[in-house]
């Protein structure tokens, strides 16, 4: 859970605030680090972060390294911005499925199922995310 004194470094962000459960996750994106909650009781992996799993309905859940290797499930191009970018769902070499941007690419060159890698990049707020990139851009 958070603890709410300005030692926190996300005590400002409404976001994490609003969601202590995933506290950990946030802590490990910090310094580079991707979490995935996992269930000691089915073994799979789930997202988003909660306390019960989604799988089989165990409290048994656990923080586990993940890899950060995904593959390309879905993506669109939203253009009607400023700055275009990638929002794409990609599913975790552990399992779940995530939203996500893809980043550091040609757009015209990106293909369902192409591998992924997990970057991280600061969220105006100042929290860091998980963002992916190709595997050959990286």
């Amino acid at each position: 859970m958070i603890e709410l004194n300005e030692s926190n470094p996300f005590i400002h962000d409404p976001y994490v605030r609003a969601q202590p459960e995933a506290q950990a996750f946030w802590s490990a994106a910090a310094e580079n680090r991707f979490l995935l909650k996992a269930c000691r009781n089915c073994e799979k992996f789930h997202w988003y972060p909660r306390v019960i799993c989604p799988l089989c309905g165990s409290s048994e859940t656990e923080w586990r390294p993940a890899s950060g290797d995904a593959n390309l499930h879905t993506f669109s191009v939203i253009q009607r911005t400023e700055v275009p970018y990638v929002l794409a769902y990609v599913e975790l070499a552990e399992g779940p499925i995530m939203m996500s941007n893809i980043v550091d690419c040609d757009v015209n060159h990106l293909r369902i199922g192409q591998p992924l890698k997990a970057l991280f990049t600061r969220a105006p707020e100042g929290r860091r995310v998980p963002v992916f990139a190709p595997r050959d851009a990286i």
